[in-house]
C-alpha cells in the first residue's frame, strides 16, 4: 500500500498531525520507535497555546481529567533575591485553564492513543533508519526494523518527520544542525515532598544556575518536576557540569527549608532542546519535519508541547492542499513553513531576545525587583507574559528607561 502519510514519531507532533490528517481523510501510516506508554524527559508543563489545540482536538476534558495542576501562575526570581508572581489566566474567558502540569507518560499516552485508534496502520517499536527516494529524488518512503528484527519498506506520498531532536528523518534529509548556539542542556529531576506553590510555577534565576535557569514545577499527587536548563555552547566553552549546578540550585539557601523532606524519585536526566532561536529550514522534496525535529522550543522558556502541536496542524492542512494538487515538491510545501513562522515566528524571535536578556544579572535584578515593589510594573509585564502586551517590548531599551521613571 501507498499511504498518502507516513508520519515518523508518535509524540505530540506527530500525533498532531494525525488527528488533523483523519478530518482530511489522509491515509496515515504512523510509526514510534517506542512502545506506549513511555516516558519523555520534559518539564511537563502543556501551555495554554497547547489548550487551544486540543480544545480544536476534543481532548481538553480527556486531558483534564489526567492526574493533573492547573497552571494559573509563573513566579520569576532574580539572582539577588526578588520575586514577582505572574498571573497568566489568559484563557479564562475561553473557560479554558492556563495551562496543566500531566507527566508526559500520561500526557503522550493520551495523544498517541487517540491518533493510533484514528490511523490506517500504527506500528511501534519501529526503528526508522533511511528514508526511500525516487528516480526524481523525492522522498517517497522510509525503511527501518520491525519489533521482529526483520528491515521493512513503507511507500507514501509524503513522509512527516516528528522523530525528535535526534530525528532520523531531519538526519537523512541533510537538515540536521546541531548548533551549540542553538540548543539547550536540561536536567529534570521528579521529587516528592517539595514545599511548592499550587497551581503556580517556578522558574528562578539563581548565581548558580547564570547563565541558566532553576524551575520547580507542582505536579499531581504532591510530585514536583525540578530542574535546571543552559545554553550548550555555555556548557561546552565552561565545561560546566550541569548535575553540580542543580545540586548547588537545591541547596542554595532560598530553597533549602522548601526540600528540606524532598525525597528525589530519580537520578537526574538529561536531554537536549534545539531551539527556536534558528530558522531551520523545515521541507524538502516529499517531506516535513514537525516539532522537536525543526527546533520549535521556545528559546525562554524551553516549552515544546505548544509549537510541537501547531505544527502537526500546519503539516497535516499543507499536506492535503499538496497532496490534492498532486505537487508534494519543496516549493509546494513551503507553505507549512509559511502558515507555521507566521504563527510562531514574532513569539520564538521575541523568546530568543529575552532568552540573551536573562543572561544579564543586573538586568534581571533591576526588572524583577522593581516589579516586585511596583505593581504598575507588576501589571505591564503580567500582561506581556498573558500576550495582551506586546512581549517586544522586555527587548526595547526604551521600555527599561521608563520603569527607571515608574
Amino acid at each position: 500500500m501507498i499511504y498518502d502519510l507516513i508520519i515518523v514519531g508518535g509524540g505530540p507532533a506527530g500525533a498532531a498531525a494525525a488527528l488533523y490528517a483523519k478530518k482530511y481523510d489522509l491515509s496515515v501510516l504512523l510509526l514510534e520507535k517506542e512502545a506506549f506508554p513511555r516516558d519523555k524527559i520534559c518539564g511537563d508543563a502543556v501551555s495554554g497555546k497547547s489548550m487551544t489545540i486540543l480544545n480544536e482536538l476534543n481532548l481538553l476534558d480527556e486531558a483534564a481529567r489526567l492526574p493533573h495542576q492547573r497552571i494559573d501562575r509563573i513566579r520569576f526570581g532574580s539572582p539577588s533575591g526578588h520575586q514577582i508572581s505572574i498571573d497568566l489566566s489568559e484563557n479564562r474567558h475561553l473557560k479554558m485553564p492556563g495551562g496543566l502540569l500531566i507527566k508526559r507518560l500520561e500526557f503522550d499516552r493520551l495523544l498517541f492513543d487517540k491518533a493510533a485508534s484514528n490511523v490506517d496502520k500504527v506500528y511501534t517499536d519501529f526503528k526508522v533508519s533511511a528514508l526511500l527516494r525516487d528516480e526524481d529524488d523525492f522522498v517517497c518512503g522510509v525503511s527501518g526494523v520491525a519489533k521482529t528484527g526483520e528491515t521493512v519498506d513503507f511507500k507514501s506520498r509524503l513522509v512527516l518527520g516528528a522523530d525528535g531532536f535526534n530525528s532520523v528523518v531531519a538526519r537523512k534529509s541533510g537538515l540536521y544542525n546541531h548548533d551549540p548556539l542553538h540548543w539547550v542542556v536540561a536536567l529534570r529531576q521528579y521529587h516528592t515532598g517539595v514545599r511548592v506553590n499550587a497551581n503556580e510555577i517556578e522558574i528562578h534565576y539563581l548565581k548558580e544556575t547564570q547563565p541558566g535557569y532553576f524551575w520547580i514545577f507542582p505536579l499531581a499527587e504532591g510530585w514536583a518536576n525540578v530542574g535546571v536548563g543552559m545554553l550548550h555552547d555555555t556548557l561546552k566553552k565552561e565545561k560546566i557540569d550541569l548535575k553540580k549546578v542543580l545540586r548547588a540550585a537545591l541547596e542554595n539557601e532560598r530553597f533549602k527549608e522548601r526540600f528540606a523532606g524532598a525525597r528525589a524519585m530519580e537520578e537526574p536526566r538529561g536531554w537536549n532542546l534545539p531551539v527556536g532561536s534558528l530558522h531551520r529550514k523545515n521541507h524538502g522534496d516529499g517531506f516535513m519535519l514537525l516539532g522537536d525535529a525543526a527546533g520549535l522550543i521556545d528559546p525562554f522558556t524551553g516549552e515544546g508541547i505548544g509549537n510541537a502541536l501547531y505544527s502537526g496542524k500546519y503539516a497535516a492542512e499543507t499536506a492535503f492542499r499538496a497532496l490534492l494538487r498532486d505537487d508534494v515538491s519543496e516549493e509546494s510545501l513551503r507553505e507549512y513553513d509559511q502558515h507555521l513562522w507566521k504563527k510562531l515566528g514574532n513569539e520564538l524571535a521575541v523568546s530568543t531576545r529575552l532568552q540573551k536578556v536573562g543572561r544579564h544579572q543586573p538586568l534581571l535584578n533591576f526588572v524583577i525587583g522593581k516589579a516586585e515593589r511596583n505593581s504598575e510594573v507588576r501589571e505591564i509585564i503580567s500582561g506581556m507574559m498573558r500576550n495582551a502586551v506586546p512581549k517586544k517590548q522586555l527587548t526595547n531599551p526604551l521600555f527599561y528607561m521608563k520603569l527607571l521613571l515608574k
